[in-house]
């Protein structure tokens, strides 16, 4: 008997640094049967290659065209999407970090891990391709044209400057392992760094996102088709991740 042949879906699920895009991929990872979260920031370059930032002289892991290798992501999505497989080989850093969650009721996680569980049945039995879900997280998900391109669904989540820096400066670090160097080493922020990097940067690479470049309440501009726009701050993460299964669910039967 033949392999069964895959398909990759990839959901993206953008947002600033500290705006729950993270917490919200875990959700869902655990809700979708046969998913693997791919962290962008698994894609950033060996430290000594982050630039320093013209002015402030520090290294500078925010600024978009130096923060990720987008050559590499770009092939891994690709490559993902071709071969309907996550490389055995991926490894993520993200487990280095701190793990802060959300819970969302219990019957949220239940109902629609049903429904995907029932789609999933349906097709086996239809006997179409199976799915394997890749949630594509990341706080410049959305800003390289080829990365939007390899999305099939596209997420984001939006919360005010006032509650990112708050976010950001409870955490203490953030580790920086790449690929090549899997443990890395803790990154913690200089003086100033939310005000004078990480949140022009935000916004700079977003800007083209929403009209007038207002990323905090300029709609989406159309750059990113079919854009999904959370105001996750106006919603319980239940509600983020129950619209989010909707979005998903709706992308599956169309």
């Amino acid at each position: 008997m033949s392999k069964k042949t895959s398909r990759v879906i990839l959901v993206g699920i953008g947002g600033a640094t500290c705006s729950g895009k993270t917490t919200l991929a875990k959700h869902l990872h655990r809700i979708l049967s046969n998913s693997v979260i791919i962290h962008q920031d698994d894609f950033a370059p060996p430290q000594e290659l982050v630039p320093m930032h013209p002015v402030h002289n520090v290294q500078d892991w925010d600024a978009a065209p130096g923060a990720i290798d987008w050559p590499r992501l770009v092939e891994f999505l690709r490559k993902v999407k071709a071969t309907g497989e996550i490389p055995a080989d991926h490894r993520s850093h993200d487990h280095l970090n701190e793990q802060k969650d959300l819970p969302i009721p219990p019957e949220v996680r239940d109902r629609w891990a049903g429904v995907f569980e029932n789609l999933r049945t349906q097709r086996a039995a239809a006997d179409e391709e199976e799915i394997v879900w890749g949630l594509v997280d990341g706080f410049l998900l959305y800003w390289h044209p080829e990365v939007i391109a390899q999305l099939d669904v596209r997420i984001y989540l939006r919360v005010p400057h006032d509650v990112l820096r708050a976010r950001r400066h409870e955490r203490h670090g953030y580790h920086t392992a790449v690929q090549s160097d899997p443990e890395g080493t803790l990154w913690r922020d200089p003086p100033n760094y939310w005000e004078q990097i990480v949140y022009p940067a935000y916004v700079d690479a977003n800007r083209d996102v929403f009209e007038d470049g207002d990323v905090e309440k300029g709609a989406p501009t159309g750059k990113v088709a079919g854009l999904v726009l959370l105001e996750s701050l106006e919603m319980s993460m239940g509600d983020a991740v129950d619209r989010s299964c909707e979005v998903v669910a709706r992308f599956l039967d169309a």
